[in-house]
């Protein structure tokens, strides 16, 4: 389980609580985190390194206390601390002669498939190049109201490993791993030196988020988790100002939490998982226990439509299964409940499927 030897591509999340010092940049931590990432890439493998703090480095730049909750002012933050954040990272990083690239993300860049492909074909020339990836939310424009945010960057870095096949995904955090109590409030919590699957009652015990300018906790690493399993990804959470952690880590040492993979989708597939869907489809029993036994989905089957979407985008099916739908919502609506002889003179050409079996994932499902 702790055999990382043939690991050849690690996501590294480094925490706002690990960055900070008294509510300030601790450039020290960041100087040392650049020296261990050195020597991983040093030693041959690709990382992406995946930060938060901004927010809270322009709120100490802006003289701000307390806890940062209006979103304009969270974005204005953010704004001012990403750059300080950056400039930070690249100082250190070109003390050992590696450079670092700036990749700021919403959702919706995962979600559109064209954007998805074009981030992924940039970072591998990235790592190809031997730079080192530095990811971030775009919190400066990204907001939950407008559905463009991830809500916090541990389930972003377990969709970044996700999108470019890593096989370990390393989360620095303020605790050194996974407890079997809250180890805040019982003195007899016990580490678990390895989990192999996240359970509902995992995440409902997982408590709220332990910082005034993060957004993580407990439940969001879980969720992480949940996220990278699909790729075939194993998860080690650790206590990121830990010496040395991140060779202790690779290296095997029982050092921290880690988290078996749970199946490895393609990467299609893991696409569709983990896009958030732009709308539902309501079918009937026959036409889901079709698609279930690996058939096209017909509009035949079809009894209801509802959200906005186009042709080329992921929508939900009964709430049990992701589709990369072949039709807009407009053109579903008027073919709900139509055989598929009656297509062509409805919307005029000629495609048959819904979906086919390889643009549906199920969510309940430990494979393909």
């Amino acid at each position: 389980m702790r055999n990382f030897r043939s690991v050849r591509r690690v996501i590294v999340k480094v925490g706002t609580n690990v960055l900070t010092h008294q509510g300030t940049l601790d450039r020290a931590y960041i100087a040392e985190l650049a020296a261990q990432v050195a020597l991983v890439v040093k030693g041959g493998r690709n990382v992406c390194l995946v930060t938060s703090g901004a927010i809270g480095f322009g709120a100490s730049a802006l003289n701000l206390t307390g806890p940062v909750k209006d979103v304009v002012l969270r974005q204005a933050c953010a704004a001012v601390g990403q750059p300080l954040l950056m400039q930070a990272y690249r100082e250190s990083f070109s003390r050992h002669g590696l450079e670092i690239a700036q990749v700021l993300l919403t959702r919706e860049v995962l979600n559109n498939r064209i954007s998805y492909v074009k981030l992924r074909n940039a970072v591998e020339r990235l790592l190809e190049m031997g730079i080192v990836p530095v990811f971030n939310e775009n919190d400066s424009v990204a907001t939950a109201e407008i559905g463009t945010a991830f809500g916090d960057n541990d389930q972003l870095s377990a969709l970044i490993a996700s999108k470019v096949d890593a096989e370990l995904l390393i989360l620095l955090s303020d605790i050194d791993g996974y407890y079997d109590a809250d180890p805040r409030r019982n003195p007899h919590a016990v580490r678990l030196d390895s989990v192999e699957h996240v359970t509902p009652e995992m995440i409902t015990a997982a408590g709220e988020a332990g910082s005034q300018y993060g957004t993580g906790g407990m439940v969001t690493k879980l969720k992480a988790v949940q996220i990278a399993a699909d790729g075939g990804c194993r998860v080690v959470l650790a206590h990121g100002k830990d010496p040395d952690i991140l060779n202790r880590i690779l290296s095997g040492e029982s050092v921290g939490t880690v988290f078996t993979a749970r199946r490895n989708l393609k990467n299609r597939s893991r696409w569709i998982l983990h896009s958030e869907p732009r709308g539902w489809i309501t079918v009937d029993g026959g036409a889901l226990a079709a698609i279930r036994n690996h058939n096209s989905l017909l509009p035949t089957g079809i009894t209801a439509v509802s959200g906005l979407f186009e042709s080329g985008e992921v929508v939900m099916v009964n709430d049990v299964v992701k589709i990369v739908s072949g039709f807009s919502s407009a053109e579903l609506t008027s073919l709900i409940g139509k055989h598929s002889s009656e297509i062509r003179a409805i919307v005029g050409d000629g495609r048959k499927n819904i979906a086919r079996p390889e643009d549906m994932v199920f969510l309940d499902e430990d494979g393909e």
